[in-house]
């Protein structure tokens, strides 16, 4: 068992070493963390810094203000014989703190601050003293179980007793990941501690051989696991792997339905289903144990249905669940425009899927997906000044129709603030996602300007990416090995730099001008392209350095004539980034037919933040696309990503 995990051995000693990452090494790509990885980036580090310094702090008074962390308070009252009520709407308000702590743990290993770092200990000690002597940890059913927030979470007198709506499996699945985050990040045990706790007692009531149940929303799996590649404990792995077997079956449990992916048995299931953010949690979680087992029937099953997802039912943004009924996917090519859903969380929970899917099976079409969600379905779920967030994110709006939880355009906050909150615990992360390796080599998958120190065999290799990407799609690479080495560079193609969409549902309508160049040492050279990587394979010494020019061009996307919305229409595409019309900026044009002879690209630097604008022009009238991730900043408006075309 020693040999395929990675356990965090130093810190539970008392030692000071750390793990790179809580890795999992059975996964035959393996991630470069991001204690080796710094930021220098002008597109994403802004926004990770805007997150401790503004969101972070918007998250935190929301939560004072309305009384989420007085409800561990208020618990702890009830466990020494009290009495409360509890605040707040939601059975899994307790996460929102949890996500918070998750997100503001890793901006401090980028931008220590000790002033955040106390403030973090201080809620840590509040979120302690909520705890039951047993480690059971959900506030509002200590504090009154009669009386859940919400009325559609049903009877749950006992714990668990209606796990399907109670959530308080989800609960310990948050704590389970911010914890473990907390630990990597700061070497500090009070939030572990706070997690194993917990974890021993749902072991122990979850492990009976007579107890079938499984959790109405999935998050815990993967959480276990992460406790599991902590402590080298393996019944956390094997509560997780139960987790994942049991759904579905009928044996000795009543399935309680698509919408929890609850229909069949896994290895039956060749489709994504139900509630999008619990679906691709639950995939992630499979593939863990995929990778962990090493069993061909999970790594088969969670292949169909990702297969299923990417080709039947993703957005051209790369959002995810096409339904506000159950917020869920709907049936194959159903995604409509002006009513889809696309929460926020699946988009962040599809990204953390699809790395797995990378890291088990490789190829660079999981990362063309991933880096299509990123750049879109997922970054456009937070303003442009970090205060206001989008729940669903459609691809359509028509300035009446309220798709944003009863909101017509951003909101400050929601009842349920899950996509603000995980938004804050995934963004700090965006440099874990850039350098995978492997026995051969190293992966570059995002091009992120960054300085990084990779461990390759008995050495570091030190990596400098300069980039103004996503703007233009130059690339250096300067590779520094600590002593000479041979190994290969595996830099991937981005799909849109080929003639080949990632995806069955859309297609790219004219063809790539231009191929991606490549120096080496200033010499032009010939590349292997394998699995979409341009593999360079030598020795490498200090003062090696790659360019690379990924062209850009403007990307016209045709949908498959069986997505009814999408008929007669084009949307478009400039490097990773989709496009869309808002009204204000096309008053004239923006309900003509679009037929666009020529397209002209145009740095704004004072318009949403610095962009390239994209004007397209015909004969009579003239477009002004922008970047999709950036609509919604300037008001209520119409917007639309697909323009119907000129028959």
């Amino acid at each position: 068992m020693k040999k395929i995990i990675v356990i965090i051995v130093g810190m539970l000693s008392g030692l000071t070493t750390f793990s790179q990452s809580l890795e999992i090494a059975k996964y035959p790509v393996q991630k470069v963390g991001m204690r080796n990885v710094r930021l220098t980036d002008n597109f994403w580090l802004p926004k990770i810094r805007q997150i401790q310094q503004v969101t972070i702090p918007v998250a935190f008074a929301k939560c004072e203000e309305t009384g989420i962390f007085e409800n561990f308070l208020i618990a702890e009252k009830v466990i020494k014989g009290g009495t409360g009520k509890v605040n707040g709407k939601m059975p899994f308000d307790d996460t929102d703190p949890y996500k918070i702590i998750e997100g503001a743990s890793l901006t401090l290993m980028s931008a220590p601050n000790a002033k955040l770092d106390a403030l973090l200990n201080k809620y840590i000690s509040i979120i302690a003293r909520g705890q039951e002597p047993d480690g059971y940890l959900t506030t509002w059913r200590t504090i009154n179980p009669a009386a859940p927030p919400a009325k559609w979470v049903g009877d749950c007198k006992k714990r668990w007793d209606n796990e399907s709506m109670s959530h308080e499996l989800y609960n310990a699945g948050h704590l389970y990941e911010a914890a473990a985050t907390h630990f990597y990040a700061t070497g500090k045990r009070n939030f572990l501690n706070i997690a194993l706790k917990n974890a021993d007692l749902v072991v122990k009531v979850f492990s009976d051989p007579n107890n079938y149940d499984v959790p109405g929303h999935e998050i815990i799996e993967t959480g276990l696991i992460k406790l599991y590649l902590i402590t080298g404990k393996k019944k956390y792995f094997d509560m997780a792997k139960k987790f994942v077997d049991l759904r579905g079956t009928s044996e000795h449990r009543k399935p309680r339905g698509e919408y929890w992916q609850d229909y069949k048995p896994l290895f039956e299931q060749d489709e994504a289903v139900g509630h999008a953010v619990r679906a691709v949690y639950y995939y992630a979680g499979v593939t863990d144990v995929a990778a962990i087992s090493g069993d061909e029937r999970y790594k088969k099953t969670i292949k169909n249905i990702w297969n299923n997802m990417v080709n039947r039912k993703m957005y051209v943004t790369g959002g995810l669940g096409a339904k506000h009924n159950g917020e869920a996917f709907g049936k194959n090519y159903e995604l409509p425009n002006l009513t889809a859903y696309n929460e926020t969380c699946a988009a962040i929970g599809g990204v953390m899927w699809a790395d797995r899917m990378f890291r088990l099976f490789g190829g660079a079409k999981y990362y063309n997906i991933l880096e299509r969600i990123l750049y879109n379905g997922l970054l456009s779920g937070v303003s442009l000044d970090g205060k206001c967030f989008f729940y669903p994110n459609p691809l359509e709006s028509d300035g009446v129709y309220k798709f944003n939880q009863g909101n017509l355009t951003r909101a400050g906050w929601f009842e349920c603030p899950c996509c603000p909150t995980n938004m804050i615990r995934f963004l700090p992360s965006v440099s874990n996602l850039i350098y995978d390796v492997d026995k051969e080599g190293i992966f570059v998958n995002l091009f992120i300007a960054n300085e990084a120190r990779i461990p390759f065999g008995k050495t570091n290799i030190n990596l400098t990416q300069t980039s103004n990407y996503p703007l233009d799609g130059n690339v250096k690479i300067a590779v520094n090995p600590e002593s000479k080495l041979t190994f290969a560079m595996k830099i991937r193609i981005p799909d849109w730099a080929t003639n080949a969409f990632p995806s069955e549902l859309y297609g790219y309508q004219n063809s790539i001008a231009t191929s991606v160049k490549l120096l080496v040492n200033n010499q032009k050279v010939d590349y292997k392209v394998e699995g979409g990587y341009i593999k360079i394979h030598r020795n490498w010494q200090r003062g090696d350095k790659i360019d690379l020019n990924i062209p850009m061009e403007v990307r016209n996307i045709t949908a498959n004539p069986l997505i009814e919305d999408d008929k007669g229409k084009t949307s478009i595409q400039y490097g990773p980034l989709m496009y869309c019309l808002e009204k204000i900026d096309n008053s004239d044009s923006y309900d003509g037919n679009f037929d666009a002879k020529s397209f002209k690209i145009n740095y704004n630097p004072n318009k949403l933040g610095g962009i390239n604008e994209i004007i397209a022009k015909d004969a009579q009238k003239e477009w002004n696309f922008i970047p999709y991730y950036s609509w919604s900043n300037r008001g209520v408006g119409e917007m639309k990503v697909w323009v119907k075309e000129s028959k």
